[in-house]
């Protein structure tokens, strides 16, 4: 075994820790920006969280064609996770400003790391209705509701093996708890509502 041997190893390891330190670099960029544009969205800072979140976009997909070469990396935990978190800004964005919501091939990103973010969007959408229902807006309140309950329906649908999946039956059970702990604070400030127009009325 001569030396030409170490050199190669070297040299393919060498790349491979390269495209590593590249691949948590820009996700933490991407996680990062995406939660600046959530923030954001939240305070209705419209051109702001576009800009934030495209940003992490297109780290994200730098990330990815730089990782092309080495899929055990390009799929390793850390991506994935700026990829859902980039999933879950996108997603987010679309919802609040009532336009169709992208796909995971629109999104350019796996499905796994698609569905989980779209299952982490619930809580912020649960975040928009308590503050809409402190503003007095009980309609889209009650859209927004419609739009959770819609998600959970559609990662119930994903029967695969958590293996497969990532643990997304764990997100689908907690996005399913965040649905109905808002369907409950709903149902009690729509019964407060009718109980103060009953009051006014007497």
């Amino acid at each position: 075994m001569g030396p030409d041997f170490a050199d190669d190893a070297r040299s393919v390891l060498d790349a491979r820790f390269a495209a590593r330190e590249r691949g948590i670099t820009g996700s933490r960029k991407v996680i990062r920006s995406c939660a600046n544009g959530i923030r954001a969205l939240h305070r209705e800072e419209w051109d702001s969280a576009t800009e934030l979140i495209g940003e992490a976009g297109a780290e994200l997909a730098e990330i990815s064609a730089a990782l092309a070469g080495h899929p055990d990396i390009l799929y390793a935990g850390f991506v994935a996770d700026a990829a859902k978190e980039y999933a879950e800004a996108r997603i987010t964005e679309a919802l609040f400003k009532g336009e169709p919501v992208p796909g995971f091939a629109d999104l350019g990103i796996d499905p796994v790391p698609y569905l989980h973010g779209l299952g982490e969007a619930v809580g912020e959408l649960r975040r928009r209705l308590l503050d809409l229902l402190r503003a007095g807006n009980v309609e889209t309140a009650e859209t927004t509701l419609v739009r959770m309950d819609h998600i959970v329906d559609l990662l119930a649908e994903m029967d695969y093996p958590d293996g497969m999946t990532n643990g997304l039956r764990r997100t689908t059970d907690v996005a399913r708890a965040l649905v109905e702990r808002s369907r409950s604070d709903l149902t009690a400030t729509v019964v407060q509502e009718r109980l103060r127009d009953d009051l006014r009325r007497t």
